[in-house]
C-alpha cells in the first residue's frame, strides 16, 4: 500500500455499527487504545470488512489540537 497521509497506524478491527447511512468501524491499535473512524456503507463493503480483520487508520489532517485541563 503506497498513500501520501504519513499516519498511519495499524490495527485490528473490533467493531461496526451501521447507521443509517455511515458506519462507525472502531480499530484497536494496543490494548485498551482505540480509534473510531465514520466510512460510508459502500467504503464498508468494498473493503469487505469484518470484526477481527486486520486494517489501517489513515490519518491526513491539515492541523492537530492538543488540550490540557
Amino acid at each position: 500500500m503506497k498513500i501520501s497521509a504519513r499516519n498511519t497506524l495499524p490495527g485490528t478491527v473490533r467493531k461496526i455499527e451501521l447507521g443509517t447511512v455511515n458506519a462507525e468501524v472502531t480499530l484497536e491499535l494496543a490494548p485498551n487504545l482505540t480509534v473510531v473512524a465514520i466510512i460510508t456503507h459502500d467504503a464498508v463493503a468494498g473493503l469487505k470488512l469484518k470484526v477481527g480483520d486486520r486494517a489501517y487508520a489513515v490519518i491526513k489532517a491539515s492541523s492537530v489540537m492538543i488540550g490540557v485541563d
